[in-house]
């Protein structure tokens, strides 16, 4: 059954999207510590936070976290899913080239909405995303080009698997628009968990530092706590389509504040990039507030 858009998921979604913008820099100043400790950490951070905040609706809360076992399993499944495949990815690629492969996830996202009931894809969701697209290619690779690297498929076909599975989450959330987002707080918890035994599993012990520990702490309060509290919502009720089009704000704010902490160096492709993202997310925005009817709706 179509869904009516709800302005205040959207715009919580888009809130979501200027929190990931901090993840870059945030992970950064976790250091040398390895993938799946940190996810374990800033999950179980962002999953504690949020199991709080239901405690404190007492019963009401409790049930509301309640939800069908497909659902939680999409959940679970998208949010470890996704950081696994790109922690991969990472370790098995040229940083740049599964970047860019992974920046495929907002178009993604736009293309695959257009298969949901009551969803109207417009030429301005597409070529927004695709200059969001281009955008994130020229934030990504510093207006170089990109090197193939024949030994590195493991690795690229994990970035891209990233994208589809980020994509895939958030367009099949959609069937989900009855559960409430507190129901996101026990995947959260779920995906720590997960990420402790890959870290047992897979990585060695590190000693942890009070300041990694606070860039954890504020990774589960934002990025990795209320960013999917609020992307569950926009993604379950809002405008999914206009949604993933301004997903690719994430990359150049995330610029921008590695920018001016200093941790990298300003160059005229970001004002491009800035340009280009401007001009796409105006179209995104002007192709959501045409009526149905429009000429230019496909």
């Amino acid at each position: 059954m179509p869904h009516a858009v709800d302005r205040k998921a959207t715009l919580g979604g888009l809130v979501a999207i200027l929190l990931w913008s901090s993840l870059a820099l945030l992970t950064t100043l976790t250091g040398d510590l390895p993938s799946f400790l940190v996810l374990a950490i800033s999950f179980g951070c962002g999953g504690t936070i949020g199991l709080l905040h239901v405690l404190r609706q007492g019963k009401a809360g409790l049930h509301s976290m309640r939800a069908p076992l497909p659902a939680l399993a999409l959940s679970t499944a998208g949010l470890f899913g996704y950081h696994a495949l790109y922690f991969f990815a990472l370790k098995h690629a040229p940083p740049v080239e599964a970047n860019l492969l992974n920046y495929l996830w907002p178009l993604l996202i736009v293309l695959l909405s257009g298969l949901l009931p009551g969803v109207r894809l417009r030429t301005g969701n597409l070529v927004g995303a695709m200059l969001g697209l281009f955008a994130a290619a020229l934030l990504v690779t510093g207006g170089r080009g990109i090197h193939v690297d024949p030994t590195a498929v493991g690795g690229y076909l994990a970035a891209l698997a990233a994208a589809l599975v980020w994509a895939g989450y958030s367009v099949l959330n959609r069937r989900y628009a009855h559960v409430p987002s507190s129901a996101i707080v026990p995947a959260c918890i779920g995906v720590a968990i997960l990420g402790a035994f890959a870290h047992l599993a897979f990585e060695p012990s590190r000693a942890i530092s009070a300041a990694q520990w606070l860039a954890m702490v504020a990774m589960g309060i934002g990025p990795v706590g209320a960013a999917f509290w609020l992307w569950d919502g926009g993604t379950k009720r809002g405008d999914i389509a206009l949604l993933g089009g301004l997903s690719y704000l994430a990359p150049l704010l995330s610029t921008l504040l590695l920018v001016a902490s200093g941790r990298a160096q300003p160059h005229w492709i970001q004002a491009v990039a800035i340009a280009l993202l401007l001009v796409g997310a105006w179209l995104s925005l002007r192709a959501s507030r045409l009526p149905a009817g429009s000429a230019s709706s496909r």
